[in-house]
């Protein structure tokens, strides 16, 4: 964009002057301008080619960014902000290729505040004082507030982050973090309660397919697609517009040809990597959409869940493991049967490794899933255990306790002990807790499968325990 040095049209000095003045890069330290084709301001045919598509297509006002209606929409929490006049500390949370940075920049201009970006990865400690010394000495010679845009502000260490925070009291800066991770992990507390967190979300199908009809708009020239090869393409971006928009400058870049189907786009562009972080949230998001529809009964999420995990790397050691805790806590005694099928799925797993073994957990994926369901022996476990702290360290009562010396059975060890195989029906009644407690049920089981059965076998010997009690 080309600098006449006059002041823009917020009255602010022009950004080259500004950068001058303050040390740092127009780019970093002006509020943004819409594109050139949108502004019509002058730009050499160079350096309009030499920009990506996604630059020369970024939206110039936040109406125009796409997929983000519930944060600036008409009744969008953002939009309502500005309308007031206030716009807060912010930690925009989405996935790539969401409008991050440009909502950043934006917001700058609607609230006509200087912006300056950093990213996390490339900036320490010395950027970030410099950075907060120069928004002070600015603000006190103007009067005007910085939005301070910190890309990938999760990268920052706890210590980093603390230093965010009596600028960001003072005004000095509006802090705008940016992060593909959980802010709940990835920032400390004291930050987090000083800004307020938006989810943005991924770009779904419309939102997909209007950057391709700005993308052919731009260029004025249809996009050589079939109808189902368009569709994947979108598909192929899973959500991440700016990907999308590199998709489309590589097929615009192809020879004018025949319209590609789905098998011929497969050969000139890449599917985006599956998202999956194996040690951050989307692998116990994944984990627990599997275990949730497992729990649900639902073979077929079961099985999406299991093949997404996959697909992003997982190790399948790890679901073996989660699945067998699963056979233990959720399937339990409705189905004895699954816990050592867990374990023979994972062993088959251990023998024939990827990708043959995978076929083996497929067969527990379903088998979980289709099997009934009791947590009931997980909540006595728990319960036992509770039971167990309150209750201390009481005996077992004498009649159960081992008798291998003359003393022990002369203090009455073993004294009226009944060998339950020896009674009618093969169960004594006797009591087994310690005699200063009272019986306590703590199992009990369900009337689905094979809990069914269970159940009504201790209501029988429970009636029989009644009957025998003195």
């Amino acid at each position: 964009m080309q600098d006449d040095g006059n002041a823009d049209l917020f009255g602010t000095p022009s950004p080259r002057k500004e950068a001058a003045r303050y040390g740092r890069p127009a780019v970093h330290s002006a509020p943004m301008m819409p594109p050139a084709s949108q502004t019509g301001t002058a730009s050499t045919p160079t350096s309009r080619q030499t920009q990506p598509l996604a630059d020369r297509l970024r939206p110039s006002t936040l109406a125009e960014v796409v997929g983000q209606d519930h944060l600036l929409g008409p009744k969008g929490l953002i939009s309502q902000m500005l309308s007031r006049n206030t716009l807060p500390s912010l930690i925009l949370w989405g996935g790539p290729g969401c409008g991050k940075t440009t909502i950043a920049r934006l917001l700058a201009r609607e609230a006509k505040l200087r912006f300056e970006q950093i990213s996390a990865v490339f900036s320490g400690v010395a950027d970030l004082k410099k950075a907060f010394e120069t928004a002070s000495r600015f603000q006190q010679e103007t009067g005007r507030g910085t939005l301070l845009f910190v890309d990938e502000i999760h990268r920052f260490n706890r210590a980093q982050q603390d230093g965010f925070l009596p600028y960001v009291e003072r005004g000095t800066v509006i802090l705008i973090g940016a992060t593909t991770e959980n802010p709940s992990f990835a920032l400390n507390g004291a930050l987090l309660s000083r800004c307020q967190v938006m989810v943005l979300n991924r770009l779904d199908d419309n939102g997909l397919e209007k950057l391709l009809q700005r993308a052919e708009a731009l260029s004025d020239t249809k996009l050589p697609l079939t109808a189902e090869a368009r569709a994947a393409l979108r598909a192929m971006a899973d959500g991440d517009g700016r990907y999308l928009l590199n998709l489309v400058e590589q097929i615009q870049a192809l020879p004018a040809g025949e319209l590609l189907d789905t098998a011929g786009l497969a050969g000139v562009v890449a599917r985006r990597a599956v998202l999956y972080d194996k040690d951050r949230e989307e692998h116990y998001n994944l984990i627990s959409a599997l275990h949730k529809s497992l729990r649900g009964s639902d073979p077929d999420a079961g099985l999406y869940w299991f093949a997404r995990m996959l697909e992003g790397g997982e190790d399948p050691r790890y679901i073996a493991r989660r699945l067998t805790r699963f056979a233990a806590e959720d399937v339990g005694m409705a189905d004895p049967t699954a816990l050592p099928l867990a374990v023979a799925a994972w062993e088959t797993y251990e023998r024939l490794g990827s990708p043959e073994g995978e076929l083996a957990l497929a067969q527990l994926v379903v088998h979980l899933a289709t099997a009934p369901k009791s947590n009931a022996v997980y909540r006595a476990y728990n319960q036992a255990r509770k039971l167990a702290r309150e209750t201390g360290s009481l005996g077992p009562p004498h009649h159960i306790r081992n008798a291998p010396t003359k003393l022990m059975q002369s203090i009455g060890y073993g004294k009226g002990y009944e060998y339950d195989h020896d009674t009618e029906d093969g169960f004594s009644g006797q009591n087994y807790f310690p005699d200063e407690m009272a019986r306590v049920s703590l199992y009990q089981p369900t009337d689905r499968g094979r809990e069914s059965e269970i159940r009504k076998n201790l209501d029988r010997q429970a009636a029989i325990r009644a009957s025998r009690r003195p």
